[in-house]
């Protein structure tokens, strides 16, 4: 947690990830992010995997250092009160749709300095998930083993979101581009994000379908390769894969040198009329009878044999874990500033927790804070920003537009 972003408050109405990862982002940079769910929870509030406390982790993350505040979204009432809310504030991130309660025309009508940002589908309008907009891209049609037939082959889904995360991140930044806006013009914005359009647009702009264009089709599946340049998986001797990227001629150099080939490859060089070291062009190209060299070279060594000459070169390289390994490694969870001690969860479950990825030399981070129970802050948020007295609000209670914590509920 930094304080960057004090004295700035966001209203949050979403769902699943791309939305919630605005705001997870604004909260751990300080500002203060106003979740408004339903009453029951919102349709991510009991995503899998769920604890035996029945509360969802993926909802716990996404949603740190956030306050709640659960109405009844499924009456005028309770709508008008997260419209209401939005307006005071005067900065939103949504999901919902364009001619949802919460659009923009809506809430700005009372207040037309408004900074929306929604995060929808497509740019016509047709819902989007992450994995459908992936299917879109092209690149799960490019992913796989080389030797799978091009015309049979079936797609490879990542199983990471990326999209999503990308979108949240993009909307992060959008978010803070119309409220710079706003302070030198006074003017509000609706800035709406298609995750389609993040999909399709990263694309083109890793250069990627430009140079399918170029190409007039499609590349070549090529496995865990690196695309253009030096990098594949290896197996050492004692059965352990690790991971290697040689991009720069330095990189190359020193991989050279950790796997013992100098020579070896100076006589290569000399038989093709190339230099490896001189461009990745040629390394790629001749990439498989350098995959052999390379493999038939780290069998030679136990890991961490390979893994000690790989440092001492300055190679760039990293083995393979499984995600439960990662969790538990000590230099990248354990001892890595990133995580704080875990916070009191709502789920009960003790955990390193992130802080912001981004760092302040010599400013202290502060530990990460947990997430709220489900509308934990419904009393707090309706007094100090719509002025509601306690009786007021406790008449919303008994006639469930609001609920407060969930917490003994569950």
């Amino acid at each position: 947690m930094y304080n960057l972003l004090s004295g700035l408050s966001i209203v949050e109405v979403s769902s699943f990830v791309a939305s919630p990862t605005v705001g997870l982002y604004c909260a751990q940079m300080g500002a203060e992010v106003i979740r408004i769910d339903d009453r029951r929870g919102g349709l991510d509030y009991k995503r899998y995997l769920m604890t035996r406390e029945g509360r969802s982790l993926s909802w716990e993350n996404l949603n740190r250092a956030k306050k709640s505040v659960a109405l009844d979204l499924q009456t005028g009432e309770g709508r008008e009160l997260a419209v209401e809310l939005a307006r005071k504030v005067g900065q939103v991130v949504t999901n919902l749709p364009v001619e949802s309660f919460m659009a923009h025309d809506r809430i700005a009508a009372g207040r037309p300095d408004l900074v929306s940002v929604r995060i929808m589908g497509w740019h016509d309008g047709r819902q989007a998930m992450d994995f459908t907009v992936n299917a879109a891209s092209g690149y799960p049609l490019m992913t796989g083993p080389e030797d799978w037939d091009a015309d049979s082959a079936p797609p490879v889904n990542q199983i990471l979101p990326a999209w999503d995360f990308i979108a949240g991140a993009y909307c992060a930044f959008a978010l803070m581009a119309g409220l710079r806006h706003r302070d030198a013009t006074g003017e509000g914005s609706e800035l709406r994000v298609p995750l389609g359009d993040v999909a399709i647009g990263t694309a083109f702009n890793a250069g990627a379908a430009p140079e399918m264009l170029y190409r007039g089709g499609d590349r070549e599946r090529i496995g865990n390769a690196i695309w253009g340049a030096f990098g594949r998986d290896f197996q050492s001797r004692d059965g352990h894969r690790f991971m290697i990227a040689a991009l720069t001629p330095k990189q190359w150099t020193a991989t050279v040198e950790a796997f013992g080939l100098t020579g070896d490859l100076t006589a290569v060089e000399a038989e093709l009329g190339v230099s490896f070291a001189a461009s990745d062009h040629f390394r790629f190209v001749h990439r498989h009878r350098l995959f052999s060299m390379f493999q038939e070279a780290a069998e030679r060594f136990d890991y961490a044999e390979m893994a000690a000459r790989l440092t001492k070169a300055g190679a760039t390289f990293e083995r393979y874990r499984t995600m439960y390994e990662m969790a538990q490694d000590p230099d990248l969870v354990g001892n890595n500033p990133l995580f704080g001690p875990s916070p009191a969860n709502p789920s009960g479950f003790e955990y390193p927790a992130t802080r912001s990825f981004a760092n302040i030399p010599n400013r202290e981070a502060g530990d990460p804070l947990p997430a709220p129970y489900l509308g934990q802050h419904s009393e707090e948020v309706l007094s100090q920003r719509l002025g509601m007295a306690s009786g007021e609000i406790a008449a919303l209670i008994d006639k469930g537009i609001v609920s407060t914590s969930d917490k003994e509920r569950t």
